[in-house]
């Protein structure tokens, strides 16, 4: 008697996008409406894709629609026919964005491929939001980036911090004597009693260069640090204070505000009407 074979399990979803099973970086944690977890992977992988086109376009891709018309002309119907139904079961393009199961409620991790900088994709996005007071998103709270993940052990997070930091350091070193920054450890622990807070600020000090002075009230610079589980993510930026921690539903509502809309009204495009999202509070408060 023949053993029947389990069927394997995809690597891609239904609507092609990738699954991965373990978190890993770089990547984008995002926060979102209970329930909701699922649309607010949809709404991401569209808003990530959009923004990554116009930061780092694939060659030839502005000329594909053009060169397919050039195409199009003296063909007869039946080989324009023929030609789609080659392209539909072609393989799709390999995506540059996969979601990573957190298995936590309103928890999401989407991770990045090169040449996309989570940091920059990040932050482009929160200041269009912040200056259009459009999200583009509906269950979306808040965006930290990171630009790698670890194991949570002390050595793993010295040696991440080093590689994660030295292009920031150099870029903004300046000067003879280097120039002082202000500076701010972000940490936020969730599902992780392994280590003490102490012990992980105190650990990435070490990594800082001695021109860079704490400043928990006005810093200049942002070290993120996200440990979740058994991964830890990090990061170092600016202006994180200034846009909201990164909370994109709060930076729309703060445009909304400075424009006398009505509360909530213009966050998303064409989304007027939130439903459930728009019971949804947008401030830390909201976030896990």
């Amino acid at each position: 008697m023949t053993e029947s074979k389990q069927p394997r399990r995809r690597k891609y979803r239904s609507d092609g996008s990738r699954a991965k099973r373990t978190i890993e970086g770089p990547g984008i944690w995002a926060s979102c409406v209970k329930g909701k977890e699922k649309q607010t992977v949809g709404e991401l992988y569209d808003l990530f894709e959009s923004l990554a086109s116009q930061l780092w376009p694939i060659e030839g891709e502005g000329r594909r629609e053009e060169h397919r018309d050039l195409v199009d002309e003296g063909v007869n119907l039946e080989d324009q026919i023929a030609r789609e139904l080659a392209a539909i079961k072609r393989p799709r393009a390999e995506t540059r964005f996969a979601n990573c199961q957190t298995n936590t409620p309103c928890v999401i991790f989407i991770s990045c491929e090169p040449p996309v900088d989570p940091v920059r994709l990040v932050t482009t996005h929160v200041q269009n939001v912040q200056q259009t007071g459009v999200t583009k998103t509906k269950y979306t709270h808040r965006l930290t980036p990171v630009s790698g993940t670890c194991y949570p052990g002390l050595p793993e997070i010295h040696s991440l911090c080093h590689r994660v930091f030295a292009p920031f350091f150099a870029e903004n070193g300046g000067g003879d004597p280097p120039r002082t920054h202000k500076y701010k450890i972000e940490l936020r622990i969730r599902n992780h009693s392994t280590l003490t807070r102490m012990e992980v600020i105190q650990e990435i000090a070490k990594c800082v260069p001695e021109s860079y002075t704490v400043d928990l009230d006005d810093p200049e610079v942002f070290i993120l640090v996200e440990i979740f589980k058994s991964v830890c993510g990090v990061s170092i930026l600016k202006d994180f204070y200034r846009l909201q921690k990164f909370n994109v539903m709060a930076l729309a509502n703060e445009k909304s505000e400075a424009e006398n809309f009505k509360c909530g009204a213009g966050r998303v495009k064409g989304k007027e009407d939130f439903g459930e999202a728009g019971s949804a509070e947008v401030h830390d408060k909201g976030d896990v």
